[in-house]
This record gives structure tokens, sequence and C-alpha cells, in this order.
């Protein structure tokens, strides 16, 4: 069981690049690359009957990874796939699954990039990367970095998680905040680390975060019996997730472990942030920056996603769509989640939930398919979205329980 790595290649023009060196993007195009695999490799040893005896947790699939050595893990890999029954009635989609992925180390879908991007990082002999984060990521990164024992920097808005930002700092990383976007921490990183040697790892600027995030599509079609589900629902800020899922199915079928389609994939944004929406709706093939960006979802709080092209093509490919929904949309089935079925999901996974109403509501949900909604993360990191009054009694009050 061993990495059946063979190069890494320019999403856009095809171009081969070594992977064996650390690499950002391409050269020609400054666009995303791909790691490559020697397929035929890896189909002799990656079967079902040899999983069944692996580890739970997403170095089952080395293989289909790009880390050759031992890898930097807490655990992470092969969250619940969870049938929710009395949402599913309540939305009209008897197939209705939800991934949940809070059940991962750090409490996000970020831990799986992570994992794969530090351990990778660290054999290819960086000891030092730095990143922009609207959060989650920024904690992941600064965790899995003080598990390998490599320094981290990052910067993240001002108005970020309060969590997410003591989960950087008690993890050790140098951690900045500013005024303004994650476009705009970006651009700082971007000059961090081109004068003080700090290794980028922004979103798709280095080729592995991808790796770990396409395990989420590994273990759906595992989970399913090697089946690809009708829809996949995915809250979309810089896209690596829905990218990656669509990747690692295409890696599944040319194995020959499930047939060669795409699901219907779903890009949920905000209205008060939804530049892949807009450019679905137009046409297009490039997603403009959104201005003014500002929503509760803070995970899709992208103005600006060098992976746009990738995401539209997944979505065109499997005949899937985009739409954006309201905070206050959102917020509400947040809370409807946690009293049908005691699961308090993030507010980018509720504004999966509220997609998934809408699209039944318009007939484009039909009936009998498998519908997975991806809930990226814990909600239990987002207090201040939390809306809940409770009453206070006096001692020696009773409670004022009817019935």
């Amino acid at each position: 069981m061993s990495s059946s790595l063979t190069h890494l290649a320019c999403s856009l023009c095809g171009r081969e690049h070594d992977a064996d060196v650390p690499q950002g993007t391409c050269v020609d195009h400054a666009r995303p690359l791909l790691a490559r695999y020697d397929l035929a490799a890896a189909a002799r040893t990656l079967t079902p009957e040899a999983l069944a005896g692996r580890a739970p947790d997403l170095w089952r699939y080395r293989e289909l990874l790009p880390v050759r050595g031992e890898p930097v893990t807490l655990g992470e890999g092969l969250t619940p796939l969870l049938a929710v029954p009395r949402l599913a009635e309540e939305l009209g989609v008897p197939g209705l699954l939800l991934k949940d992925e809070g059940a991962l180390p750090t409490g996000s879908f970020k831990a799986r990039g992570a994992a794969v991007g530090i351990s990778r990082a660290r054999e290819l002999g960086i000891t030092r990367v730095a990143m922009p984060t609207n959060g989650n990521a920024g904690g992941a990164w600064a965790t899995y970095a003080a598990r390998a024992g490599m320094e981290c920097l990052v910067v993240m808005p001002v108005d970020a998680p309060a969590i997410t930002r003591a989960e950087v700092a008690m993890a050790g990383a140098r951690l900045y905040l500013l005024d303004g976007l994650i476009s705009d921490a970006g651009q700082t990183v971007a000059r961090v680390a081109a004068r003080d040697g700090w290794f980028p790892v922004s979103t798709l600027r280095e080729p592995y975060r991808l790796e770990g995030k396409k395990t989420m599509g590994f273990e759906l079609a595992e989970q399913l019996g090697w089946r690809v589900p009708d829809v996949v629902v995915y809250p979309t800020g810089g896209g690596v997730g829905l990218i990656g899922i669509a990747k690692g199915l295409q890696e599944l079928a040319a194995l020959g472990l499930v047939e060669d389609r795409l699901p219907r994939f779903v890009a949920v944004q905000s209205t008060g942030c939804a530049p892949v929406v807009r450019a679905f709706e137009q046409g297009a093939r490039e997603a403009e920056p959104w201005e003014g960006a500002r929503t509760v979802a803070f995970g899709i709080t992208v103005p600006s996603l060098i992976g746009d092209r990738l995401v539209l093509d997944a979505l065109r490919d499997g005949g899937g769509t985009a739409l954006a929904v309201t905070d206050e949309e959102l917020l509400e089935d947040q809370a409807l989640v946690a009293r049908l079925e005691g699961l308090l999901v993030c507010p980018e996974g509720a504004a999966c939930v509220t997609a998934v109403r809408r699209l039944q509501q318009q007939g484009w949900i039909r009936d009998g398919e498998s519908v997975v909604v991806v809930n990226t993360g814990t909600g239990v990191k987002y207090p201040e979205v939390l809306d809940v009054r409770v009453p206070t009694l006096a001692v020696g009050d009773d409670v004022p329980v009817g019935g």
C-alpha cells in the first residue's frame, strides 16, 4: 500500500510538473496543479476487499494520495454518512443523507486538506508554511503543522470566528488579524512569503490540500456501496471540496470501482457573496470577484477564487446547478436541523439544507434520488451566530412547564 503519484499537471494546459519538488501553480498560467497517478498500479491493490482490512481513516486510500512516507495524522477521515429521516420528511426528500465533517479533528473538513498538505510539505523538506484563512483552514493547518513540528503563519480577517482564532494561537502559529476579507489576507501572505521565505499554502496555490479533500468522494462511494450519489449539495467558497469530490470519483471510475459519471453537484453560496452562482447563471467560464462580500457563513465568504473554472466545469459536466441563500434562511435551517435531528451543523452546512428545500420545491430534485448534503463543520465553532434565549429562574422558583 503505497502512493502511485507520478507527476503534477496544470489544470488549464496540462503541462507536466515534477511532483517531487515543492510546487505552487502552473508556471505558465498561474492555474492550479493537479496530482496525477499511475492508475493501473493503484488498481492492483486498491480494491474493496483490501479496504475492508484497513484502518478507518483517510489514509486507507494511500494509493491515490501523494504522500510516500509516514503521514502526519490525528486519525482524520471516514466521517459518518447519516440518515436524517425527520429532516428528509420535512423537506420532502426521502433519499436525503448528511455527510458530517464536523466529526473530524479540528471540527471541520479542513482537517483533510491540512493532513495531506502538511504531510507532503514535510517530506518535500518544507519547514515553514503561510496561509490566509476565514478561520477553519487556519485552525487545521496550524494544528497539523504543530503535530509535524513545522512553523506556521496565519493571516485572517479580524471578524473571523473567535474560536478559530484561539485554535490557531493555541497551536503556536504566528497569527495576524487583518481588517479586510480573505482576499486581502491572501495578498498579505503572498508578500510575506516572497520576502521572508515562507511556503504559501493558500487555497489551490499548492497541489496537495485538494488531495486530502477528494477523500470525501472516496468515502461517499464506499459508504454507498460503490455507487455515485445522484446529487451532492456542497457549500462553496474556494470550491476545493467540490472539486475534490469530483476528482476523487473520477479516479475511482478510472479504477472501475464506480460508474463513470459525476453527481449533479449543487454549489451553494450566500446572497452576500455569490461569484460562482453569478458566473453559472451567466454561462461564464470564470467567476468575477464579488464586491462587498459579507455573510454569517464565514467559510463561504470568498469573493474571488482561483479554482473557478474547475468548480464551474464540475457543475456543468454533471448537470448540476448553483444557487445562493440568505443568512436568515440558513440560520432558520440550522435551528431546524438541530431540533429535528440533534445535529448542530455549521452555517455553511445549514445553507445546503436551505438549498435542498428550494430545489425540491422547484422540482429540480427528482423522486427517488439519493441526495447528500455535506456539512463541512461543527456548529460549535460558530457561537456568535447561535441566537439562543433561555429563561432565568430565581432560587426556589418552579419550572413553568405545562402538560
